[in-house]
């Protein structure tokens, strides 16, 4: 089965770019190759490109404490479990601590590091990072794996709060949804929406069928779009019934 998720609103969408980053940079940080130590390195300057709004951290925190203060209701509900309830605050309210411990502007400590600076200047042009433009960077690869990821891990470091509030928040934006299994008709759906406001859309879809959704939608009406590749990767309308799994998310 393959997840499509669907961004409504460009907060979420950033939420989303950031959360795919920090997977890319957990799979390269883990390997052994100066290559693949460099694209986590790259990943990490991505990051700061995307989490660059100075109200994202104010952003996360609001949106924790409105979380928080939402299962503190629960409590007092018999039918919820509150050892994981309770499992679920603290994790909330312990990264709502390290958040606020961030001080300045997302990615400081690397922005005031010149020789960081001076691999970001070049990683921007194509095939910039050569040891003869970088010679210093190109020893620095060459040091061994482990001291490789030990410094890139002390450069990712700071920004880890920042990411265990995206998880939390898009974890909890994802279990709010109830999955429904529908159908596209000669490859298309459409729903209305009456006016309610969602912040995500998930979609679950058997990857045997070969079916790419194309998805528009706003707060009135929701439009996929079904199509399938050719042997040369072109996009063309899918002809048939796709049966699928949506999931509306909404706080």
């Amino acid at each position: 089965m393959i997840v499509y998720e669907y961004p409504f609103n460009e907060r979420i969408r950033t939420l989303l770019r950031l959360e795919d980053l920090h997977e890319k940079f957990t799979f390269f940080v883990q390997q052994e190759s100066p290559w693949e130590h460099h694209i986590a390195l790259s990943t990490i300057f991505e990051m700061l490109e995307v989490a660059g709004r100075a109200d994202l951290k104010t952003d996360l925190l609001q949106e924790l404490e409105r979380q928080r203060q939402t299962l503190l209701g629960f409590k007092s509900n018999p039918n919820v479990q509150s050892d994981m309830l309770d499992s679920v605050l603290q994790e909330i309210d312990q990264t709502m601590v390290a958040l606020r411990a961030m001080v300045g502007k997302t990615g400081q400590h690397i922005r005031e590091n010149e020789w960081l600076m001076s691999i970001r200047g070049r990683t921007i042009i194509p095939g910039g990072a050569c040891e003869f433009d970088l010679p210093s960077y190109y020893a620095w690869q060459h040091h061994t794996a482990q001291q490789r990821y030990d410094d890139i891990i002390g450069w990712f470091t700071p920004l880890a709060p920042l990411f265990d509030a995206i998880g939390i928040v898009l974890r909890l934006l994802r279990e709010t949804g109830n999955p429904a299994h529908m159908e596209a008709k000669n490859g298309s759906y459409q729903q209305m929406l009456q006016g309610k406001s969602y912040q995500m859309l998930r979609l679950v879809l058997d990857e045997t069928l070969a079916a790419i959704p194309e998805i528009s939608a706003n707060k009135y009406m929701l439009w996929i779009r079904f199509t399938s590749q050719g042997g040369d990767l072109k996009p063309k309308a899918f002809e048939g019934e796709v049966p699928f799994e949506l999931t509306l998310c909404n706080f």
